[in-house]
């Protein structure tokens, strides 16, 4: 009877044994399963993810960089005068999917003088000092026209602020809400240029620096803090430097400034005024009212 009861026993501990392990085995294989699906899921989000992130930037590829600013269907903000006073010649904004208009070529009577510049360049800036108070008299006496093209050229040395290309914009927003006074805003930011590979002055300094300089319009400083025209700026400096000069024979620009005369370059030095005077007057034939020496 004892014997039977403990042969009984065994059997039972060996079915429980095997009852148990079945149990683990079962609940083993369920484990794995689900990191099977977890692990097979995870690298479905992964990829969906990665996916997303291609089709995001794709997607921006694509998105045309505008619209452009008003007054600046060049690319430019094209300048002019009575015989008293500068003004900006007035036109519609570049469309989203639109390409800039170039402006008129220049003629001998009028000669035009485009300059594309880098407020974060020194060699831009030693052109504007030296140059500024005759430019503006010619310009202003009606006895030449000039074309500024702002660009964000050197952003990698602003120290990742992006100074060109934020000061690009700001003459981006003054053209297209105040443009009148582009010319005196395009002085200020010389008068005030960063050195080098420094941040250069914050959107709100830049500001100040505008109103400074005679703009009252509260849309310019939303603008420069919103840096509305940032991506336009951006594309324009592509255009720049891969595109054919307009009016001229230079297959895209490759420095700043680069200052044309009717299409013709000025190679002289930026800080030397008799001779960029001599240049336009030869080009001109002498319609600046100055004779070349």
């Amino acid at each position: 009877m004892s014997a039977t009861h403990n042969s009984e026993t065994k059997r039972e501990r060996r079915e429980s044994a095997r009852e148990k392990a079945r149990i683990t085995r079962e609940a083993e294989a369920r484990r794995r399963r689900r990191n099977r699906w977890a692990l097979q899921g995870g690298l479905i989000v992964g990829v969906l993810a990665v996916l997303a992130v291609i089709a995001l930037v794709i997607t921006r590829s694509l998105v045309p960089a505008g619209p452009g600013p008003r007054n600046m269907a060049s690319d430019g903000i094209l300048l002019s005068g009575d015989g008293t006073t500068v003004s900006a010649v007035t036109t519609d904004a570049t469309p989203a999917d639109g390409s800039p208009t170039p402006s008129a070529a220049g003629t001998t009577e009028k000669p035009s003088i485009v300059v594309y510049l880098d407020y974060m360049c020194p060699f831009c800036g030693q052109f504007d000092t030296t140059n500024a108070e005759q430019l503006e008299t010619w310009v202003s006496e009606g006895a030449a026209e000039l074309e500024i093209h702002p660009l964000g050229f050197l952003d990698n040395a602003s120290l990742g602020s992006k100074y060109s290309t934020r000061s690009a914009n700001v003459l981006a927003c003054v053209a297209n809400y105040q443009p009148d006074t582009a010319l005196d805003v395009n002085t200020a930011l010389f008068a005030q240029q960063p050195t080098e590979n420094t941040t250069g002055l914050t959107n709100d300094e830049l500001v100040t620096l505008v109103e400074g300089a005679g703009v009252d319009d509260p849309a310019v400083a939303s603008c420069i803090t919103d840096g509305e025209f940032t991506e336009w700026v951006t594309s324009a400096t592509e255009r720049a430097l891969n595109d054919p000069v307009p009016n001229s024979d230079l297959a895209a620009v490759s420095a700043t400034p680069t200052v044309l005369v009717n299409g013709q370059q000025y190679q002289g030095s930026p800080t030397d005024a008799a001779a960029f005077a001599q240049f336009v007057a030869q080009v001109s034939g002498g319609a600046t009212g100055t004779e070349a020496p």
